[in-house]
């Protein structure tokens, strides 16, 4: 089940990039060129490695990648922390918030390491 939650979850979440880019581009880094290159990557990164978490051939490379691709991110939580309070379209980033999305960066990160030898069942 709890690898199931992560296959969807980041299938989610990189449509998302997709349906809302608007809602990315804030939060990309400045000093990083390209934000709409970057966030289109980041989605398909985020979809390939959620196809990839299914087939046990392909979860080890999928397990590393979405661990380097969470590491990736950090510098993108670490700016919320910095710049909060902000709008974010409709939401508030909060501290509060800002540092409750950098802090699950290392959950998620152990949570798709611990699936590097389980199945779907």
């Amino acid at each position: 089940m709890s690898l199931l939650i992560l296959i969807i979850g980041y299938t989610f979440t990189g449509v998302n990039h997709f349906r809302n880019p608007a809602s990315y581009y804030p939060i990309i880094p400045h000093y990083l060129p390209y934000p709409v290159l970057i966030n289109i990557l980041a989605g398909v990164f985020e979809i390939v490695f959620a196809m990839m978490l299914i087939s046990h051939k392909t979860r080890p490379w999928a397990v590393y990648g979405t661990i380097l691709m969470l590491a990736a991110f950090l510098p993108v939580h670490i700016g919320m922390v910095a710049n909060a309070p902000f709008k974010l379209g409709n939401i508030t980033v909060t501290p509060f918030i800002a540092w409750a999305r950098l802090t699950l960066q290392p959950v998620l990160m152990l949570w798709v390491a611990w699936h590097t030898k389980t199945s779907l069942n």
